[in-house]
């Protein structure tokens, strides 16, 4: 496709671990449905405790709050902070270099839907901040005020990095997220597992991105 201009990654899931990793951990230790977590999240999934956290339209303790009703209205009980400890994952080392190679001859660029800093370890933070400073942009929900599937959002980023749609290649891990992008002209790649994930980029790209036997 030598009409890509620029290639667009979701973090969590994507570039780093999986939170349903561990929210997965979260609901075994705590006798939870397996799945629970995410089940309360894709209630009223525009309007919810997720969702205005991500847009930054109430605080971490509103959110707490607000999640633990709406979790204890499907069944059980959960506040919202044992939830955000879940969402510091790890940097994936496949994708970091990945993002290193694919960064030299295309412009990169970070589509999160974050909420407003959480307290990390200094070491994990660094890291962290190491592999964000490699994306030339960071589009961030809880920065911006949408938060993807909103296609405002997918408008923000392509005007922040002055590509067409149809220029783009974009990575999620969520389907949801896909589907709007998807129908405004991105080329979109799910992300179940890094390596077939990069896979199909390599393709697109025409660029390894895997060392071999990877």
């Amino acid at each position: 496709m030598s009409n890509v201009k620029a290639v667009f990654w979701d973090f969590g899931g994507v570039v780093t671990s999986s939170p349903f990793e561990a929210f997965a951990r979260l609901e075994a230790e705590s006798g939870l449905p397996a799945g629970f977590i995410a089940s309360v999240n894709r209630i009223n999934p525009d309007a919810n405790a997720w969702a205005q956290f991500e847009r930054s339209e109430i605080d971490r303790a509103t959110f707490s709050r607000l999640f633990e009703a709406e979790s204890k209205a499907l069944g059980h009980s959960v506040p919202g902070d044992r939830v955000l400890a879940c969402l510091a994952g790890e940097p994936r080392p496949v994708m970091v270099a990945a993002l290193k190679a694919v960064r030299r001859r295309f412009t990169i660029a970070c589509l999160t839907n974050n909420v407003a800093k959480l307290p990390r370890p200094p070491d994990q933070a660094a890291a962290l901040q190491e592999v964000m400073a490699l994306f030339h942009h960071v589009i961030e929900s809880s920065k911006i005020g949408v938060r993807k599937p909103e296609r405002a959002f997918y408008e923000h980023a392509l005007a922040a990095v002055g590509c067409r749609a149809d220029e783009v290649v974009f990575l999620d891990d969520l389907g949801v997220n896909l589907k709007t992008a998807r129908a405004m002209g991105m080329t979109t790649i799910k992300v179940d597992a890094p390596e077939p994930a990069l896979e199909a980029l390599s393709a697109i790209l025409d660029l390894p991105l895997l060392a071999p036997g990877a």
